[in-house]
């Protein structure tokens, strides 16, 4: 039996620890997104949390006038999974009336996510470090992500994909092989 021995004791001990309040914000990574967390909600195999955007937005940009709050609406944002438990963000943005010029704008989240996306910044960067570093599958990062995945078509069994049933034009007029045959007299191997 191996034993493990501190080479300062004094590491071990938790007296001096320091705990800071529980904060969901901080632990799902999303006041680098401009978000605070106000709710959760927890499944099975999901998890969703409800955020509001943290600046506000309340200056017109057209006028410089002060805008009232009008309504809000929801964005829904995949985030990076916590425990392979896809995250769903429900992201509630202000929408602002001007006083003077009657314009209407909704709060800035483009610190969250980029314009009309459906995947947050943390969400893409757990994707990205996914699919480079840690050599996961696109599949696995879909399920990870809860099936965000941008440009996705549905399909039911036996339905081909959109333009299957078509062949390319060059194959239908029988130009393929000539053309091939072109590339490679035009740059032959050396």
């Amino acid at each position: 039996m191996v034993v493990l021995h501190a080479s300062h004791p004094k590491d071990l001990d938790m007296a001096d620890a320091t705990f800071a309040t529980p904060d969901l914000t901080t632990f799902a990574r999303l006041d680098a997104l401009g978000l605070r967390v106000t709710g959760q909600f927890l499944e099975p195999d999901r998890a969703v949390l409800a955020c509001r955007v943290l600046d506000r937005d309340d200056t017109c940009g057209r006028c410089g006038g002060q805008g009232r709050p009008r309504d809000s609406t929801t964005r829904r944002l995949a985030h990076e999974p916590f425990g392979w438990r896809p995250t769903v963000l429900l992201v509630t943005v202000r929408r602002y009336r001007c006083d003077g010029c009657g314009h209407v704008w909704r709060q800035d989240t483009s610190a969250a996510a980029e314009p009309r996306a459906r995947l947050s910044r943390g969400g893409l960067r757990w994707a990205l470090t996914g699919l480079v570093a840690q050599h996961l599958t696109v599949a696995r990062i879909a399920e990870g992500l809860g099936g965000f995945v941008e440009h996705r078509q549905r399909r039911g069994p036996g339905r081909r994909a959109p333009g299957a049933h078509r062949r390319p034009r060059s194959v239908r007029r029988g130009e393929g092989d000539r053309r091939r045959r072109t590339c490679l007299a035009a740059h032959p191997p050396r």
